[in-house]
């Protein structure tokens, strides 16, 4: 079973948390692993969630380093988290040294559309810029697009290495979907 290391970044309060507890069924006290299936294929994710690091770089800069696939959130009802979105891709090519690296640029809390402050189409317009990366909006709270965003991640991964390399099996806790 291929293994995925996902980072999901954003600013506070975006739901990066939330997207988790969803598609692993609980917040965990260390870093969740969970089996998926992805088109036939079952894979195993461990996803890193920067919740709380965000005055830490240090600590990013090794989540954005170790990470395959990355998973840019902001919230629909607050700007300023779509605009710090930008340095935190720079900040990501810039650690990955390369400008191919998988992302997908997620606008959450789109079940707040009333409280809407960022219009899809920026969204949209945003990852058009980002070399046409993947782009969706989601609703941690009604589980709206919450495991297409690593479904897609995943697909990015397997296009840019699609030969698995052999590793040696380590422990992990894990949740089976």
């Amino acid at each position: 079973m291929r293994e995925y290391k996902l980072v999901v970044l954003g600013s506070g309060g975006v739901g990066k948390s939330a997207l988790e507890v969803w598609l692993v069924g609980h917040l965990p006290d260390i870093v969740p692993c969970i089996a998926m299936e992805v088109d036939g294929q079952q894979c195993m994710l461990e996803i890193l969630d920067t919740a709380g690091t965000e005055q830490f770089t240090a600590m990013r800069d090794l989540y954005m380093k170790n990470g395959q696939g990355f998973a840019l959130v902001y919230s629909i009802t607050a700007q300023s988290t779509f605009n710090d979105l930008q340095d935190l891709r720079e900040q990501i090519l810039r650690v990955k040294d390369t400008e191919d690296v998988p992302m997908i640029l997620v606008g959450n809390k789109c079940d707040l559309d009333e409280e809407r402050v960022v219009g899809k189409e920026q969204g949209q317009n945003l990852a058009r810029q980002w070399n046409n990366c993947a782009f969706l909006e989601s609703s941690a709270k009604s589980k709206i697009n919450v495991n297409e965003i690593f479904y897609d991640l995943v697909r990015q991964i397997n296009r840019k290495t699609p030969v698995e390399k052999k590793k040696t099996k380590k422990k992990s806790t894990c949740t089976i979907l």
